[in-house]
């Protein structure tokens, strides 16, 4: 039996490798040669700060001590790549300079790659292709050095080099932040809690790398989400472990009946709240009552962590892109998709096109209130398709249910208007439980007004929602505002301080109301002169009266 194997980078970067020495499976003493080209690919990998490259050289690091112990013989072969070699990479150049020195050596190519195997096959080399993933000596999650760090309250555990670790524990909505040691980590501590992760990652067929990227690695580790970042990208080694603490039913949150049935009827759900507030838990929750309702329910995750039952298949991107995620799972047709989370332009498009193909769908929006949340949606899909595709918004606040409203599309006079011909489509945002109505959103010549009718205050304190220019002060009813009249062509534009802007207001000649309206967001109102509201202005500016504004 041959006993000289030449390891490419996939047996390395996996780990296999080790397990296939300390099983015997290479025989007693074998010979493990270590083409330079992968010992290259690996020292660049660590260069550019991808967590696979690190991984890659504490495993050369272990075949050194199996080295050292007598359990193998090591030999470093071959030149190092060019860098136009290392460039064409992705091209199958590195590897055809491994089975190159497979040749040379006259040893078994060592792979998990098939293409590799196989076109080594072709060429006349001997193979060792490892189809088998299971890991060798598999750790059980508790016993990483990670784990030491977490007791049955910790949310999340925070690690920085040279830094005392902290940990987040409590509840959602009741946390506070410890420190949990008061030695600082130091740099091979967190390389070795790091390697630890990386290594039961790539080993444990339940865990998974989402993301790599230089200077980031995001994985799901069981249970656990981790984040391990690396200059350039930090200013330092750190990494971030999160798990959840409870895996809720819908039965656990504050929703009666009546929501319940809501639940069941509704297709366009936003679930809204802060950073940590439980917004992914009562998601998850909600996949599974649908599930328990015979629906076919799917996940669509940046980093796939929600902890769904294992009928619900979770995607994240595909190729890179969530868009194409979603173009394959549109051909799926699922009853319920659960969108975690909402948050760039390309996202807002994915889940209007999911709910106007007839796909159910549960979206999660980082917001501080309800409103912010259909708020974020404004401007980013017509107005008109906005009760299309958002019909219940749920905000989470504490871990619970804090506040229902519903959205529902009618054509009226908006409230504070009084001229019958202003009638229009506009969108009710009401309370859920008391029917009333709290918000209207409709256009007004070349804007967008979310007015305020009844702003809801939750004993979980819901903030009131003011005006749709963020930050500015909260305008008194009746508050007197001073108008300049400018006269353009066939329009006549009303301008009023910029601190009154998106405020609907009175407007009067001496005492008489004569027109009612909303400032845009430029703090004007544009008329035209041959509406019945321009005359009425047009006349009284001519006759010098006193024409003012007062806050509606």
């Amino acid at each position: 039996m041959n006993d000289k194997f030449v390891c490419d980078t996939s047996v390395i970067f996996n780990g296999q490798i080790m397990r296939l020495i300390e099983d015997g499976d290479l025989g007693v003493k074998p010979n493990i040669i270590i083409p330079n080209v992968v010992v290259a690919e690996i020292e660049y990998r660590s260069n550019i700060q991808k967590e696979i490259g690190f991984y890659g050289i504490n495993i050369l690091k272990d075949l050194r001590e199996f080295h050292k112990k007598g359990e193998i013989n090591l030999i470093i072969s071959g030149e190092r790549p060019t860098r136009e070699q290392i460039k064409l990479s992705p091209g199958g150049e590195l590897d055809a300079l491994i089975r190159e020195e497979a040749m040379k050596n006259n040893a078994v190519l060592v792979t998990t790659d098939r293409i590799q195997g196989d076109i080594g096959i072709f060429e006349g080399l001997e193979v060792f292709y490892v189809r088998d993933r299971s890991p060798r000596k598999q750790r059980e999650v508790r016993e990483l050095q990670l784990l030491r760090f977490f007791d049955d309250t910790t949310m999340s555990v925070h690690l920085k080099r040279n830094n005392t670790p902290y940990a987040k524990k409590g509840s959602p909505g009741n946390w506070r932040l410890e420190k949990v040691s008061n030695d600082p980590i130091l740099k091979q501590e967190i390389e070795d809690v790091a390697y630890e992760i990386v290594e039961f990652v790539r080993e444990d067929e339940h865990s998974f790398i989402e993301i790599e990227k230089t200077g980031a690695m995001v994985a799901q580790m069981r249970e656990f989400r981790i984040v391990i970042t690396r200059p350039p990208f930090s200013n330092d080694v750190e990494i971030t472990a999160v798990r959840p603490l409870v895996n809720l039913e819908l039965s656990d949150y504050t929703i009666n009946e009546q929501l319940r049935q809501r639940l069941d009827r509704a297709e366009g759900i936003l679930v809204c709240g802060s950073p940590g507030a439980g917004k992914s838990t009562f998601c998850a929750a909600l996949a599974n009552y649908y599930l328990d309702r015979e629906k076919v329910v799917k996940t669509l995750e940046s980093v796939r962590d929600l902890q769904v039952r294992p009928e619900i298949t979770q995607y994240t991107k595909l190729e890179g892109s969530l868009e194409n995620s979603a173009d394959v799972l549109l051909l799926v047709r699922p009853d319920f998709t659960i969108f975690d989370e909402v948050r760039v332009l390309e996202d807002f498009k994915i889940y209007s096109d999911f709910r106007l193909s007839g796909v159910g769908m549960v979206g999660v929006v980082h917001s501080s209130s309800a409103i912010d949340a259909i708020q974020r949606f404004i401007g980013r899909v017509e107005l008109g398709v906005l009760p299309s595709i958002i019909d219940t918004i749920i905000f989470i606040e504490g871990g619970d249910v804090s506040t229902v409203l519903v959205v529902k599309m009618t054509v009226k006079v908006p409230t504070g208007f009084r001229d019958k011909d202003l009638s229009r489509p506009v969108i009710e945002v009401r309370d859920f439980h008391t029917r009333k109505l709290a918000f209207e959103i409709y256009s007004f010549g070349q804007d967008i007004v979310l007015n305020p009718i009844n702003p809801i205050s939750s004993n979980r304190g819901f903030r009131k929602f003011e005006h749709h220019s963020m930050g500015r002060r909260r305008e008194s009813k009746g508050e007197r505002i001073p108008l300049d009249i400018d006269i353009r062509g066939n329009k006549i534009i009303i301008n009023a301080p910029e601190r009154y802007s998106s405020t609907n207001i009175e407007i009067y000649s001496n005492s008489q109301l004569i027109f009612t309206g909303a400032l845009s967001r430029n703090s004007d109102i544009n008329l035209s002169l041959s509406t019945r509201e321009g005359q009425k202005i047009l006349k009284e500016y001519d006759r010098n009266k006193d024409l003012h504004g007062k806050v509606k």
